[in-house]
Order: C-alpha cells, then sequence, then structure tokens
C-alpha cells in the first residue's frame, strides 16, 4: 500500500489517515502524492515542507473540524486558560479553565494527536528531502535548510508536549517521566512497530530536552538568516527564531547560562534600541506593533492565517477573544486578576491600544481581522527575546544586575512612558525584586498569547517566585462571573475566585495521555491517577 505523504497521520504510536488539502503560506495549493514522487521535484519537495506547516496550523478535531489545533490559535487559548489571567467566559473554554479535564477530554487529545500527526509530517518530509539531496533533485543546501525548518518544527511540537503532560523539569532536574520524542517517520508496518516499542516509562523529561535542543543546534545551523519572499522571515523558521526557542527551552530547564550565551547572538546594540544582528529582528516602536502588522520586525516566528485558512468560528484567536460589539465571540475574556493588578499602571499605553472595556468586561484588540480571521498566532517575539535575556541576567547576578533593567525597560517603556513610573536601578531594593518585576512584565505583555501556562509550570518548584505557594494553579475568577466592580486598573477591588487554586501535588497539574493513544500503545504511559 502506498501511503500518502500529506494524509500519513501519527498519532503517537499508530497511524490514522486524514485529508489535508489547504493551502499554508498562501502560495499553491498542494496536493496529496504518494511516499515515491512527491520529491521528485523541487517545487514538490517545496510543497511537502509547506504541508508540514500547514499540519502546525490546523491539524483536526472532532468530526473533521478545524480548530487551529496544535498551533494556528490552540496552543495560545488552552496555555491562556490553563492560566489565570484570562477569564473563560461559558462553556467551551471550562474544561481547560476549571481542569475538570479526563483522558478523554478533547482539548487535551487534539493538542496531543495534532502535534504528533505535524511531527510524523516532519519525519517524511525529512526523510524525502534528504532523498531529494541524494539524488540531485534538489541541492545539498536546500536539502539541509528543509530538514532545518522541519526539525525546528518538531521541537516546537516536542516541547509543547512536554510542558502540558509532564512535570516541569525543575522537578528532579528532569527526572520526571517525559514525553516520547518521534524522530523517525511512521510509514510501515515495521517502522509503527518500532514506535510502539519505546516505553515511555524509560524517557525522563532530561531527555526530552536534549533531543529538542538537539534538533534547534541543527536548526540553527543550517537555517538562513531570512527566508525569501514577503513575510516568510516570520512564517517559516530562521536561524533566529531557532535561537530564541533555544532560549526559551534553556529557560525551562533553569539554565541562565545557558539563555545568556543563546541571547548574545540575536542582542545586540545599547539600551533601549537592541537589534538582533542576524536577521535585524527588533521591538516596533509601540505595543500595538505586532499585531497592526503580523510580519514586523519583531514576529520572529508566527503561524500563518488566511481569509481562506484559518481555525474558523469555533477556534480563531480574534472570534474567540474579541468583542462580540465588533462581531466577535467574546468567549475569553481578560481576567480582572492581571487587568486590576495595581503593578499594571493606568496609563500603560497597553491598556488603550490592545484591549477594549465594556460593562464588567475586558477584550484585547491583538487579533482584530473579525471578518476574516487572518490574524497570525504569535509564537516567539522579539519581546520575550528581551524577557529571557533580562530574567537571565537578573538570576545571574549577585546584585541587581543594571543590564536586566534596561532589558527590562526596552520592552516596559515603549507603554510606560512617564517617566515617573519608570523603573531604574534604584527601583529594586534586591535582585529577587528585579526578578519578579520581569515575571510580571511577561504576565502583562504577553496578556492572551498563551505564555501563562509555561510560567506557571516552569516556576512551580521555584522557592522564590512560585505562582502560588509550594506551586501550583492559582485561583481564578468562577466562569463568566466577573463583574464590573472587580475592573479597576488602581488595583484594591474584591476579587471573588470560584475556581479554587490546584496545588502542584494534584495529578491534574499536567494532562492525562489521551485514552485512544494509551489503549492502541500500551507502551505509551499514563500519567498517574487518570
Amino acid at each position: 500500500m502506498k501511503l500518502k505523504i500529506f494524509s500519513a497521520v501519527l498519532i503517537a504510536g499508530s497511524i490514522c489517515l486524514s485529508s489535508c488539502e489547504k493551502k499554508t503560506l498562501e502560495l499553491q495549493p498542494y496536493s496529496s502524492f504518494s511516499d515515491q514522487s512527491a520529491f521528485s521535484s523541487e517545487d514538490r519537495c517545496l510543497l511537502a515542507l509547506y504541508g508540514v506547516y500547514d499540519a502546525a496550523q490546523s491539524g483536526f478535531y472532532l468530526g473533521g473540524a478545524v480548530r487551529g489545533y496544535p498551533f494556528g490559535a490552540a496552543n495560545i487559548e488552552q496555555g491562556d486558560m490553563r492560566g489565570e489571567d484570562m477569564l473563560n467566559q461559558a462553556a467551551f473554554y471550562q474544561i481547560t479553565y476549571e481542569a475538570t479535564y479526563n483522558n478523554a477530554s478533547p482539548n487535551c487529545s487534539y493538542m496531543f494527536q495534532t502535534i504528533y500527526s505535524m511531527v510524523n509530517k516532519a519525519n517524511l518530509t525529512i526523510d524525502g528531502v534528504k532523498d531529494a539531496g541524494v539524488k540531485g533533485i534538489i541541492s545539498t543546501a536546500t536539502a539541509s535548510q528543509f530538514e532545518a525548518e522541519c526539525r525546528f518544527l518538531r521541537a516546537l511540537g516536542h516541547h509543547d508536549l512536554v510542558l502540558n503532560f509532564s512535570r516541569p523539569y525543575a522537578d528532579g532536574n528532569g527526572n520526571q517521566m517525559g514525553i516520547i520524542y518521534r524522530d523517525f517517520a511512521v510509514n510501515s508496518d515495521a517502522t509503527a512497530a518500532a514506535a510502539r516499542a519505546i516505553k515511555r516509562s524509560t524517557v525522563t523529561v532530561a531527555d526530552t530536552y536534549t533531543k529538542i535542543l538537539a534538533d534547534l543546534d541543527f536548526a540553527e545551523a543550517n537555517l538562513p538568516a531570512t527566508q525569501s519572499g514577503a513575510g516568510l522571515s516570520t512564517y517559516r523558521a530562521t536561524k533566529a527564531s531557532a535561537i530564541a526557542l533555544k532560549m526559551r527551552v534553556k529557560m525551562h530547564m533553569g539554565d541562565w547560562a545557558g539563555v545568556i550565551s543563546e541571547g548574545a547572538k540575536i542582542v545586540s546594540g545599547t539600551a533601549p534600541n537592541y537589534t538582533s544582528p542576524i536577521g535585524g529582528w527588533k521591538l516596533t516602536a509601540t505595543p500595538d506593533g505586532p499585531f497592526a502588522n503580523n510580519t514586523s520586525t519583531e514576529n520572529l516566528f508566527s503561524i500563518k492565517n488566511a481569509a481562506t485558512d484559518n481555525p474558523g468560528v469555533n477556534g480563531a484567536l480574534p472570534n474567540m477573544l474579541g468583542d462580540p460589539a465588533l462581531g466577535a465571540r467574546g468567549l475569553v475574556r481578560v481576567s480582572p486578576i492581571i487587568w486590576s493588578d495595581a503593578d499594571w499602571k493606568c496609563t500603560d499605553l497597553r491598556r488603550t491600544s490592545l484591549y477594549r472595556t465594556a460593562t464588567g468586561a475586558v477584550y484585547t484588540t491583538k487579533y482584530r481581522d473579525y471578518a476574516n480571521s487572518s490574524d497570525a498566532a504569535p509564537q516567539i517575539r522579539y519581546a520575550e527575546v528581551l524577557l529571557m535575556l533580562a530574567e537571565a541576567n537578573a538570576r545571574t547576578s549577585a546584585t541587581v544586575s543594571s543590564t536586566a533593567v534596561d532589558l527590562l525597560n526596552a520592552v516596559r517603556n515603549r507603554s510606560v512612558t512617564n517617566a515617573a513610573d519608570q523603573y531604574t536601578v534604584a527601583s529594586f531594593a534586591a535582585k529577587n525584586d528585579l526578578i519578579a518585576a520581569i515575571l510580571k512584565e511577561r504576565r502583562i505583555e504577553f496578556l492572551a498569547e498563551g505564555k501563562r501556562w509555561g510560567d506557571i509550570s516552569r516556576l512551580a518548584k521555584d522557592n522564590d517566585f512560585a505562582p502560588i505557594p509550594g506551586g501550583g494553579i492559582p485561583a481564578k475568577v468562577g466562569t463568566g462571573a466577573a463583574t464590573a466592580a472587580m475592573f479597576n486598573c488602581a488595583g484594591g477591588v474584591t476579587i471573588t475566585k470560584a475556581v479554587p487554586a490546584l496545588p502542584y501535588s494534584s495529578f491534574k497539574f499536567v494532562w492525562p495521555i489521551p485514552i485512544g493513544e494509551t489503549q492502541q500503545n500500551n507502551n505509551y504511559d499514563q500519567n498517574p491517577n487518570y
């Protein structure tokens, strides 16, 4: 039987078939070719690569629907719903928001399945382009670049899996049970058997991180500084995006020296005008810049959506997060927990340029194409690079780091323009005060971008900065229960939190492996108590 290169879908250790006939980067649509012909020309090799990006943008959901799993929208919505700073308004995201998921919950299952589906397409494409390079169909350099793009996406996918389905690296220095890293294609009975033979209980979080970093090292070495074509340096992986993702991975490992080493490659210049010598990335002048222009100088890597190819009314970011008065559904709103945090200055420009207020509600306008849902799903911004580097410098300094303050201010001061509210070294009595400010800035700057869960996870075992004492998920405002009285930028309000905090010791701190996987593959061990 000939497997179709764009329809062979790996769901962990098993294979199922799925139709996939959509445009990816608004280039020409790709077709389903047999694995023997899919790489017979350079154009077909490129289409195969676009198939991997398409799998990252929009996998599958119940009944064949598209809801932006894994990275077209879902990782942002689910990442925020696992935290406390965005508010669930209705039943749509309630399972994630209130941590009532089980091993059959669609939100967990489809993230798991669509990431592994993307990974298998990446692995099939890696094999195909390498063979095409050997045969002279494409140049060796092109083959290595296409492989590097696939390995970047493979690393991105596995990192999302380990964040959601495993305990953080800080718990035992990576010795908890990780997730199985799929680094070979499943396209035959023999390879399917080999995939099933890997026992999850023998894989640690550290093992997973080692393979993620190996993929990113290869990606950095073989990706170009820029991609040729309008906007493609944002929508396809580049050398700088691989380095930035390495920074994120090493941050989650607590490898602060590693974060600084990687950051030095893509942060140069003097405060506040930092730029990347690789690719020319830099902050936009205003906080609205990355969202007014999805391919701005700040958007290192995003997943492209388009009017003709997006997560749809039940998944697209502007539909889910936007104001109903503008034609959206408003199912994911800003929580008063962060909106009424007095550390977020009332005069901060982000409050007015990136959010809309209504009676008892605040909506983001980061995603604003309510008619066509073409907003990109941001994955890595230059602001994240600077704040990661700021935190690494702050943590490795014996005193308050002036470098960390400068990096923090580069991001914060484009929004906090009142000089009296801006930070100096003297603003912080001790280094931990600075670290706390950087962590708060991450919550504000990346609100509605799905980053909150990653910080809750990585900080869970941090004695100084765990989101709640002992680690865990903070308490949340009840579903649809925000009132006008809870919203005041100056703080000092009473916020009722009907969703109780979830301690780190709870088995629900991590998501369950889908029941369909554990039933088909006895070696993909379930997380405890599910």
